[in-house]
C-alpha cells in the first residue's frame, strides 16, 4: 500500500484573473481524491499589473529590461498565494504535506526552450510554514523538452480513476488550448500538445474594448458577424508559420492585429471563429490517424463555457468525435489544472516523472519541481 499525501495545488492561468486552489489526497501514482476546490480572485490592481507586464515581455531580452517590475509583481502574487493557502489551512483539520505552486507564466517560448513563471517558492514556504514545490518546468527543459504541457499525466489518472471508456481525449481550453489523447492506461501511452489559442485572443479583445474580462457564454460573439476575408487570411498566416514540431505555445504567439478596425461584436465573432477553427483543425490532424475509432473529447477549462466557441469546434471536427464537458463524468472542469499541480507536487517529491517524450518532447521521462522547506 503506497503512502497517501495531502497536497494543495495553486494555479494562476494565462487569464491572470485569480488563483484556483485545490486540495487532493493521492499516492502520486494511480489514485487521487478531490477534497476541496476554491477560487481566489485577484483585485483589479493585481489583474492589471499582470496583463501590463505580460504586454511588455514579448522577447527574451524583455525579461532583463523589466526585471524590477517582475520582482515587484512576483512578491505581490506570492503574498496573494500565501493568503489563499492560509485561508484554506484555517478551514480544514487536515495537515497539508505539500503545496504545488505553479506561479504566473509571463513568458514561454518553445523554440528558445524558455519558460518563465514568477512566484517565490522560498517566500511562500516561509509565510505558510509548508513544504512548497515549484519551478515545475525547468528540469523538463534541461532534458530537451519544451516545459509544457505538464497536466497530461494527471489527465491520464482522471480517465483511469473514473473508468472512462477508451480511447478518449481531454481538451483543455484555457488561455491556450491543449489536448491529451489516451488510448491505453499503461506504458505511458498518451500523447499531448498545444493546439493554438484558447481564450487568450477573445479575452484580450473583450478586455480592450469593454469593462468585462471575458465573453460570457460567447454572447457578444453570437451577436456579431465573422469577417470571412480577414478570417481566411489570418488562418492562412497561422498555418504558414505553424511549426508542426512545436508542442507548446504562449499567449504572446498570437496577436489581435488582424481584427483591428472591427466593431466589438464582429471582432469577437471573428476571433471566436478563428479560435474554434484552429482547435477543430488541431483535433482533426491530431486524431486523423485514428479516424476509424470513436473518440470522446472531454472539454475542461474556462473555454468550455463559451457556447459559441464550442459549437464552432463541433462543426469543424471529424464525425467520429463525441465532444462533451468533462463535468458529465463528475469532474469539475474548472479545477483540473490546480488539481494537476497538487498531483505533480507529490510526484516531484517522490522523484517520479511528470513529463514524457510524447508530451513535452523531453529526451527521457523527467521528474521536476524544486522542493523547498523554508521554516
Amino acid at each position: 500500500m503506497n503512502k497517501t499525501y495531502y497536497s494543495l495545488g495553486l494555479m494562476s492561468g494565462t487569464s491572470g484573473d485569480g488563483v484556483d486552489v485545490s486540495l487532493i489526497s493521492s499516492d502520486g501514482i494511480d489514485q487521487y481524491n478531490e477534497i476541496l476546490n476554491e477560487y481566489f480572485e485577484y483585485d483589479l490592481k493585481t489583474y492589471e499589473n499582470i496583463h501590463n507586464l505580460k504586454s511588455k515581455i514579448l522577447k527574451l531580452d524583455d525579461l532583463k529590461e523589466n526585471a524590477n517590475e517582475i520582482n515587484n509583481l512576483e512578491k505581490e502574487i506570492t503574498l496573494f498565494h500565501a493568503k489563499a493557502v492560509s485561508k484554506i489551512s484555517e478551514s480544514i483539520d487536515q495537515k497539508i504535506d505539500f503545496v504545488g505552486f505553479h506561479g504566473q507564466t509571463i513568458y514561454h517560448n518553445s523554440s528558445e526552450k524558455m519558460s518563465k513563471q514568477i512566484g517565490d517558492g522560498n517566500l511562500l514556504s516561509q509565510l505558510t510554514k509548508k513544504i512548497v514545490i515549484y519551478n515545475f518546468r525547468q528540469n523538463d527543459i534541461k532534458n530537451g523538452g519544451e516545459g509544457a504541457p505538464l497536466a497530461p499525466v494527471f489527465h491520464r489518472l482522471i480517465v483511469k480513476q473514473k473508468k472512462i471508456e477508451l480511447p478518449v481525449c481531454i481538451l483543455n481550453i484555457g488561455g491556450v488550448a491543449n489536448i491529451t489523447a489516451i488510448s491505453e492506461y499503461h506504458n505511458n501511452t498518451f500523447l499531448s500538445r498545444d493546439l493554438g489559442p484558447g481564450n487568450c485572443l477573445i479575452d484580450e479583445w473583450i478586455r480592450n474594448n469593454t469593462k468585462k474580462k471575458f465573453d460570457n457564454n460567447g454572447d457578444i460573439a453570437k451577436k456579431g458577424k465573422t469577417n470571412d476575408l480577414i478570417l481566411n487570411q489570418a488562418l492562412d498566416n497561422f498555418d504558414s508559420r505553424l511549426n508542426q514540431k512545436t508542442l507548446s505555445f504562449d499567449t504572446t504567439d498570437f496577436s489581435l492585429a488582424f481584427v483591428r478596425g472591427l466593431n466589438l461584436e464582429d471582432g469577437a465573432a471573428t476571433l471566436t471563429d478563428f479560435t474554434g477553427r484552429i482547435i477543430g483543425a488541431g483535433l482533426f490532424s491530431f486524431l486523423s490517424e485514428a479516424s476509424e475509432k470513436l473518440w470522446k473529447v472531454l472539454v475542461c477549462g474556462g473555454g468550455r463555457k463559451n457556447k459559441t466557441l464550442i459549437n464552432i469546434i463541433k462543426s469543424r471536427t471529424l464525425k467520429n468525435l463525441v465532444i462533451q464537458q468533462i463535468d458529465d463524468y463528475g469532474v469539475d472542469g474548472d479545477y483540473i489544472e490546480s488539481q494537476a499541480f497538487a498531483y505533480l507536487a507529490i510526484r516531484s517529491y517522490l522523484k517520479l516523472p511528470i513529463s514524457f517524450p510524447d508530451t513535452t518532447g523531453c529526451k527521457i521521462p523527467s521528474t521536476g519541481g524544486t522542493i523547498v522547506k523554508n521554516f
